[in-house]
C-alpha cells in the first residue's frame, strides 16, 4: 500500500497545507517569532535557512520517506510552523509523526494537539496504521509532556542516537500509539480541543 501525501487537513483551529516553497516568507517569520533556531535541544532553521529546510524536506517527499505540511492558523491564515509524516514503512504500516515545530506565539493554543487530532485521524482511519510513532529530544521537556498528553506511551530511549551538534550525543526518547488505543487517544484529544473552543 503506498502512503502518499493526503493533501489538505483541515481543523477549526489548524489547516495542514502541503509545504510549497510559496510558504517561505510565512515560515520564516514564523521562526522568528521566539527565535526557536536558538534552542539547543531542538533543531528548527533560522530564518535565512528556511529555503534550506523546504527544499531538503521537499527532496525527501519525492525520495518517499517524507510527507511534509505548513500549519497555518484556521481563522487568520497565519503561517506557524512546520510538521511531517517521515520514517514511512508502507509494508506495515506505520509512521513517525516529527520534524515538528511551531511559532512561540502558537505554543499552547491548541493548533499543536489537533495537527496531532488530523494526522493521527488519517493514519489511523484511512491508511490503516498499526502504530504511529513520536521521538523527540531527552533534553526537550517540553516536547516530551507534549507528546504524553496527546496520549502516547513511552517506548523506550536511544542512548548516544544522535549527533545534532559538534560535541553533543542527543539521547532519544520514542513513543507511540498503536491502533487498539486510537480510539481512546482521539476521545481525549477531541475532549481537549471541545474544551478551548468552547472557552
Amino acid at each position: 500500500m503506498a502512503l502518499d501525501h493526503p493533501g489538505t487537513l483541515s481543523g477549526s483551529l489548524v489547516t495542514l497545507d502541503p509545504l510549497s516553497l510559496d510558504h517561505l516568507e510565512g515560515l520564516a517569520a514564523a521562526s522568528s517569532d521566539g527565535e526557536l533556531w536558538k534552542l539547543w535541544y531542538t533543531t528548527i532553521p533560522a530564518p535565512d535557512e528556511m529555503e534550506t529546510e523546504i527544499r531538503r524536506r521537499l527532496r525527501l517527499q519525492d525520495a518517499g520517506s517524507m510527507l511534509p505540511f505548513t500549519a497555518r492558523r484556521t481563522d487568520t491564515g497565519a503561517i506557524i510552523g512546520m510538521t511531517t509524516f517521515m520514517n514511512i514503512d508502507a509494508l506495515t504500516p506505520r509512521v513517525e509523526i516529527g520534524s515538528t515545530w511551531n511559532a512561540a506565539s502558537a505554543q499552547g493554543t491548541g493548533t499543536n494537539p489537533e495537527s496531532k487530532l488530523l494526522m493521527l485521524q488519517h493514519a489511523f482511519e484511512v491508511w490503516g496504521c498499526s502504530a504511529v510513532e513520536f521521538r523527540t529530544d531527552h533534553n526537550n521537556h517540553q516536547s516530551r509532556a507534549a507528546i504524553a498528553r496527546l496520549g502516547a506511551k513511552q517506548d523506550g530511549i536511544l542512548r548516544a542516537h544522535l549527533r545534532p551538534a559538534a560535541g553533543y550525543q542527543r539521547d532519544t526518547v520514542v513513543f507511540s500509539i498503536t491502533e487498539p488505543e486510537w480510539a481512546g487517544v482521539r476521545l481525549g484529544l477531541e475532549h481537549r480541543l471541545a474544551k478551548r473552543l468552547a472557552a
